[in-house]
């Protein structure tokens, strides 16, 4: 009887359980639900972030229109990047002709400059023009999209991933297109950079767009993400151009912390790297939350290059942080720390708007923490205690040891690690269904080959120019305006629809369970 037992519980542990489907399983709803992605709702190779079920209207980070792919995560690039994940998980070519056709895609929209706008429109540029003048011109808290430029941005890591996904497919199989377009992309990050070592939002610059896009931006990781893509780049290709600016760029994070008893960093610098102001949500001010970033990144730095300057504002940075904590009485969900903190007085700076659209309305701050945006957060969770052990571990380790391991220090080339996406969160397009395990994901895939995800923001379809009068109603808190604000909001009843984010995150983790059973 216990031999018996001890067979059958032999045979259950090595048979895939219901919460561990067979390899076959696994790679047959990846297939599936990639053949949709690519032969149902790509544009030329391209995406957007979500659809309704019948394509009727579909979103990035606004309203887009047939024609339209967007370049932002979790968009064309970070859809290229999972395909070639699935590639390196399977080596199935499919996945490797879908990553081919993103960033085919992703090259047919690269400006003249080497960079990359928001997003694509493959109606060219008067119909990119006529969507600025109508849904962009008209999404009231998207002030980055009100205005048309004919020029490439860093914002939100969009020329980034672009470049980087361009880089995984040459180092591939060497295709001369794709070093081509690598090329400019790289020679793009190397024309904007600043000689201090920062770079502005947006290159060349386009004087209709606003002056903020000149300023040395670390908004939205700018600089910490194109030093990310030009190490890559020097690792793998082993291009001697790049180390002088990969430095210099490293430096412009020592250079702009201002001195203590501030000391710490503003979402941009101006031509003097004195703190500026930016969309009219973003004053003139210091941000906590940007100097954690900057934080990280220093201790980061001193294990890519042992330089121990890197370590020395740290202190005071972490100590500036501490200065300004809120008082327990306005911490909500361990937010504890204001986003904006006024220059001089050190006080926390909140802002506000009144009006109820685009036309009418306006953005202003003081230092009263009622009725705050509610679409920019005004506090931070910043767990300052890990800061102070990160910089104690790193701080503790002498130069050889801290940058025993970097890349810049190699020899010879680092290959890049085969998975980019890894396991990723919900993602950014506020849409992603929860994580599921393997069994969940595979029996949610329906029918048609795609996962039903409830769209959980929309927005007002373009009805023009919204009244110079404002409309009746508190809109100080709220994600949209009148009915003519275009910007997306929380839908309270949402539809079901395809989400990029949800393929991304359940492909993501269908390959996670591959590798674990290699």
């Amino acid at each position: 009887m216990i031999v018996r037992l001890l067979a059958l519980l032999t045979l259950l542990l090595a048979a895939p359980s219901a919460a561990q489907p067979r390899r076959a399983e696994i790679e047959q709803a990846m297939q599936r639900a990639t053949r949709f992605m690519v032969d149902e709702v790509a544009e030329r190779g391209g995406y957007v972030w979500t659809w309704l079920p019948d394509r009727s209207r579909r979103w990035g980070e606004m309203e887009a229109g047939p024609g339209m792919i967007w370049v932002q995560a979790p968009g064309t690039a970070t859809m290229g990047h999972l395909f070639l994940d699935a590639y390196h998980a399977t080596r199935d070519d499919a996945y490797y002709r879908a990553a081919a056709a993103a960033a085919d895609a992703l090259i047919a929209g690269q400006h003249a400059s080497g960079g990359w706008n928001y997003f694509i429109h493959f109606g060219g540029p008067e119909a990119a023009r006529r969507w600025y003048e109508t849904i962009g011109r008209n999404g009231w808290r998207l002030e980055e999209f009100q205005h048309y430029s004919d020029n490439a941005t860093f914002d939100d890591a969009g020329t980034a991933e672009a470049t980087q996904l361009l880089l995984r497919l040459f180092l591939e199989r060497r295709e001369p297109h794709f070093r081509a377009a690598l090329d400019r992309a790289v020679g793009f990050i190397l024309a904007s950079q600043y000689p201090n070592g920062g770079w502005p939002q947006r290159f060349p610059h386009d004087p209709r767009f606003p002056s903020y896009s000149r300023h040395l931006t670390f908004n939205d990781d700018v600089a910490t993400e194109n030093v990310r893509v030009l190490v890559m780049v020097w690792q793998t290709l082993r291009d001697a151009e790049l180390v002088e600016p990969i430095r210099r760029a490293m430096h412009a994070f020592r250079l702009t912390q201002l001195a203590p008893p501030q000391a710490g960093w503003a979402l941009q610098h101006d031509e003097e790297l004195r703190p500026a102001a930016a969309r009219s949500y973003e004053p003139m001010a210091l941000a906590t939350h940007t100097t954690a970033a900057n934080v990280r990144e220093l201790l980061a730095f001193y294990r890519l290059t042992g330089d121990r300057r890197f370590l020395t504002g740290i202190p005071a940075a972490l100590d500036w942080l501490e200065s300004v904590r809120l008082p327990a009485e306005r911490v909500r969900d361990g937010r504890a720390f204001p986003t904006f903190v006024e220059l001089g007085s050190n006080r926390p700076i909140t802002v506000h708007r009144r009006g109820s659209n685009v036309v009418n309305g306006a953005y202003h701050w003081d230092h009263d923490p009622a009725a705050p945006i509610a679409h920019y957060s005004q506090t931070r969770a910043i767990d300052l205690d890990q800061l102070r052990r990160d910089y104690a571990a790193a701080a503790a380790l002498d130069p050889e040891a801290a940058s025993r391991d970097s890349p810049l220090r190699a020899t010879r080339p680092v290959p890049l690690p085969p998975t980019f996406i890894g396991n990723v969160a919900a993602g950014s397009d506020f849409s992603a269904a929860a994580r599921l395990e393997p069994a969940e994901i595979l029996r949610t895939l329906n029918s048609d080959g795609w996962w039903p995800t409830p769209l959980a923001t929309t927005s007002n379809p373009y009805a023009g120019p919204g009244p110079r009068r404002p409309v009746p109603g508190d809109y100080r808190q709220s994600q949209v305006g009148d009915a003519s604000d275009t910007s997306p909001y929380p839908d309270r009843n949402p539809a079901m629809g395809i989400s990029t984010a949800t393929y991304i995150a359940n492909m993501a983790r269908l390959i996670r369970a591959l590798q674990e059973r290699r």
